[in-house]
Order: structure tokens, then sequence, then C-alpha cells
């Protein structure tokens, strides 16, 4: 079977995964009377690639937002710090508890996101804003919070849109992850362990084009597919921030970091929003086509591992725990009849592998969209129609 690693999302909730980092930054001293060329090349290089991510910081921090969760804990009140000290807090806690069935809203947790509008849109992950009981606010890099209302999550991605009431404020560019090379600079701008906000990390793309299983740490465990590896620094609280090129341009969404390898992070491409993006803001909502199955895609060494006849095709499973049904009931997939274990291996002629999964192909159409499937099911090929319809939170 093929190995999954130990994935976790990563905006911050106290009282959970913490950590606290120590940064030492050395001076470089520049002994130019005693340079040779080589070492004078090097220099130059150096410098130069610094400036380039000085302007990309320059540029994109105004636009980067730091998101604060907040929770009313009154009810089954645990004090979070009871078991652990974390760098930037106080040694324990001051042992305040509050009177029975009075509020009590404190900050929980938090992440990071960017604006894509200048009247207050804001790109994050789906995964940051998915507590429905909990308030949230965005703090610009000005220190100015704003209160913020969710817009939609997607249905097939771990992106989410806020709205904040504001104006004039500026803006992310977007680029084309299509174009991203492994071994190219990025930059990653975030809101380390929901307290140190535009926090500024530099790596390189380690890779693309990779699927993982992320799990939040509380049970729930979610898919992520074609998206982008980078060594640059990726902490919990970076949730929804930016990866950028050396352009200052948008190019992925960070959203999860490996648990068993150093420097391993993940990026969701920028290309993957973008129809998210054009329909908020065409629509003030998000709307996505909708077929209603948990996959998992195959490919020859899966194939290979659980003998199974076929080597592509998005086989229809269940998730890790009992509530991850592999069919939704009463989606777009259980009126077609389609059933756990059915292998999809083409839509309308296209076939599904791992350059083209289910969710990138599902996400070319829309609602109402009649999709012919080619399924292999118990032994044998068979064409299915499916009507579309639109995701509703």
């Amino acid at each position: 079977m093929r190995k999954t690693l130990a994935i976790i999302i990563i905006s911050t909730i106290f009282g959970g995964f913490f950590g606290s980092f120590l940064t030492l930054n050395y001076a470089t001293q520049l002994p130019w009377a005693h340079t040779s060329f080589g070492s004078g090349q090097k220099i130059h290089n150096q410098v130069t690639e610094e400036s380039a991510v000085i302007e990309v910081v320059k540029k994109v921090s105004p636009s980067v937002v730091s998101i604060n969760i907040k929770k009313d804990i009154s009810q089954n009140y645990i004090d979070p710090f009871q078991d652990f000290f974390s760098f930037g807090w106080p040694f324990g806690s001051n042992n305040t508890q509050p009177k029975k069935n009075e509020p009590n809203i404190q900050k929980v947790g938090g992440g990071t996101g960017f604006i894509i509008s200048a009247d207050g849109l804001i790109v994050t992950n789906k995964h940051v804003i998915a507590d429905a009981a909990a308030q949230y606010s965005v703090t610009l890099s000005d220190n100015k919070e704003y209160e913020a209302k969710i817009i939609g999550t997607d249905l097939t991605n771990d992106i989410g849109v806020l709205k904040i009431e504001a104006k004039d404020l500026p803006v992310a560019e977007l680029g084309n992850s299509d174009d991203l090379l492994i071994g190219q600079n990025v930059v990653a701008i975030g809101n380390a362990l929901a307290e140190f906000s535009n926090t500024v990390t530099v790596g390189v793309v380690s890779g693309i084009g990779r699927s993982v299983v992320a799990s939040s740490g509380t049970g729930s465990s979610e898919q992520l597919e074609d998206v982008i590896q980078t060594d640059a620094a990726i902490n919990p609280g970076n949730s929804g921030g930016p990866l950028l090129n050396l352009s200052g341009q948008v190019v992925g969404i960070n959203t999860a970091v490996s648990r068993e390898g150093q420097l391993i992070g993940f990026a969701i491409p920028i290309n993957s929003a973008k129809q998210v993006i054009d329909s908020v803001r065409e629509n003030g909502e998000i709307i996505r086509p909708y077929l209603g199955v948990r996959y998992l895609m195959l490919n020859e060494s899966i194939a290979q591992s659980n003998q199974l006849e076929l080597d592509h095709g998005a086989l229809i499973v269940r998730g890790e725990n009992r509530a991850e049904l592999a069919i939704v009931p009463g989606s777009p997939a259980d009126k077609a009849n389609l059933r756990e274990n059915d292998i999809i291996l083409e839509i309308n002629n296209q076939v599904l592998d791992d350059e083209n999964n289910l969710a990138k192909i599902v996400a070319q159409y829309k609602p109402q969209d009649i999709l012919e499937l080619k399924v292999w099911s118990q032994g044998e090929e068979k064409l299915v129609k499916v009507t579309l319809e639109q995701y509703k939170d």
C-alpha cells in the first residue's frame, strides 16, 4: 500500500499542537580586501537574491492578514496552559476561572490570509475557518482589526473566503502556478504560531504535483491533490498565507506540513483557487459543482500493492473514520447509483490519472452540467450519466 506521511494542517489552535522557535540571524562580514573573484561573485549573487526577497516582502506584506479565532470557552472550561509552557506567554496561567454560565470569549487560535479585493475579500484555508461556533476577526499589517464574515468554503479543496468591511485595501497579485519549476525560489509570509504576524521565510519549490492526506489533529482528514512541496519554513498559524515567487505574485496557499520530516511543507497551487476567487468576485459566493464522493486516485504502485486490475482512475472509498462515507447520501453520485469501490475511469472521455484527478476535472464544469462517466463496477465497465449540483455549505 502507499505510504502515508503524517501531514498536519497548520492553523494554530491554542491548547493543541504548539511550539516555540528561536531564530538566529548572523551578520555576514564582507572582507573585500581579501576576496577573490569567485567569492565576490557569490556575494554579489547573494545580495541580488536578498534584494529580490526584500522587495517581495515590501510589496506583499501589506496584503497579508492575521486571522484571529475567538470562542466562548465558559462551557466546559479547561485552562489551555495548565500542561505546558509556550514561548511568548507567561509561565502557566493566572488561574482565573470564569463564573459559571458567564460568557468568556477568548482567542483560541489563528491563521493567515491574503487580500484579493480592495473592498475586503480575503482568501485563506477552509480548515482555518471551519468552526461554525467561533468568531473571526482579521488584523491587517498596520494592526487595524476588523470583524470578519465567512463568505464560503470550497468543497473540493482546502480554500475559504472571508469578507471585512473596509475600502482601498492593498491587494495581492496572483501568479501562474503552472509555470513553477522545481528549485525555484519562493517566499512564505504568515502568522507564525498565531503570535508572530507577517513572519517571512524563504526556500525553494521542492516538488510539484504531490498528493498527500492531511490531518487536522482533531480526527478529520483531507486528501490534498496536486499540491506544491516547499522547504520554506511553514509553521502552525501559517495556514492560508501566500507562497510567493520572486516577482511578488501568489503562486500557492500554504496549508500543511509533515510531522515526520524537516522543512517539508505543502501549498495549494493558486491556479486551483482561481475558480473560487472568480466565483466570489462575480457572485458574492462560492459556486462549485458537486459530485459527492470520497475517492483515492489510483496509480501503478497502489494497484500492485492491492492487486487491483486497474492502475488509473478514482476509486470511491470511505474516509478514515466512520462518519466519512464513500458516497454522500442524496448527492448526484448517490442519485446516479454510484457505489463504494466503484472506479471512475473517465469523465466525458477524459481519462482520470495522476495528472487529471477527479476534483480537477469536475471543477472544470458548472452545476447542472450532465457528465458521462465511464465506471468500473464489480468487474465490468459501464457508462453512467450524472447531473452535477451546486455545493451548499
